[in-house]
């Protein structure tokens, strides 16, 4: 095993929504360096088997999978038990998982809103604060993942802006409240993956030209952050990285 991978050995994550896009990419980086991975997931019982079975062959006895509908009130207990269960403690929560679609104004319903709201900010919310106390005793990490529209509204899209500012807020506020012991930042993707609705050819470029570096990032990157923000940044909490390729300076 390499220097940076023993630097996390036998150290456990959490990954919400870590069967599938970024929450799986985040999962193999993690667990290449050394960390053993707990996978949350909702509905893909298959994809999480399938990511669960490529890790533990790499590494046996290093996965465990969970599943739990985020929304639901004893979620977060549930998976804090089986995180016990699995490695008797917890060194770094990653609230991944999302719900992503347009709410335009006047169609929007109180059920989206539940919805949008539940899996973008409260789940975080009461997920961390489930964890706080697993993850104090080892001064671990939180880590939420974002958006750039957190801080310009996506068109169309008002309730999940609404969440994901939220959600940036919940970073800021949860490392005042947590700190000394844990840590907790974010991470703002911009164009990492297309929706999967999908877009035309069109909206890809237009929303690509909007961007300094004129092409989509990748998965990796957003692991990549997250890997420097556990291992190679302990005197930053509270802030938010965009990975965006410049996108947030266009006018």
């Amino acid at each position: 095993m390499s220097e940076q991978a023993s630097s996390l050995a036998g150290q456990c994550a959490l990954i919400t929504g870590a069967a599938h896009r970024i929450g799986a990419a985040i999962a193999r980086l993690l667990h290449a360096n050394g960390m053993d991975i707990v996978i949350h997931y909702r509905n893909s019982a298959a994809a999480a088997q399938a990511l669960g079975d490529e890790l533990t062959a790499q590494r046996p006895d290093s996965v465990a999978l969970l599943q739990a509908d985020l929304l639901a009130p004893d979620s977060p207990r549930r998976l804090m038990e089986g995180v016990m269960a699995f490695r008797g403690g917890l060194d770094l929560l990653v609230n991944n998982a999302s719900t992503y679609y347009a709410t335009p104004l006047g169609t929007a319903t109180e059920a989206q809103w539940d919805d949008l709201i539940g899996s973008n900010l409260k789940s975080p919310f009461f997920l961390s604060q489930a964890a706080a106390p697993l993850l104090r005793e080892r001064r671990g990490a939180i880590v939420n993942l974002i958006d750039i529209h957190a801080e310009r509204p996506l068109k169309g899209y008002p309730v999940y802006s609404m969440a994901k500012a939220g959600n940036a807020m919940l970073v800021k506020a949860l490392a005042r409240e947590l700190g000394p012991e844990i840590r907790v930042n974010g991470i703002a993707p911009g164009a990492i993956l297309w929706p999967e609705q999908g877009l035309s050819e069109a909206e890809r470029a237009e929303i690509l030209d909007r961007t300094a570096l004129k092409r989509p990032g990748t998965p990796d990157d957003i692991a990549r952050t997250l890997l420097f923000l556990l291992r190679d940044a302990p005197y930053i909490t509270g802030q938010i990285i965009a990975v965006d390729g410049g996108r947030t300076l266009h006018q």
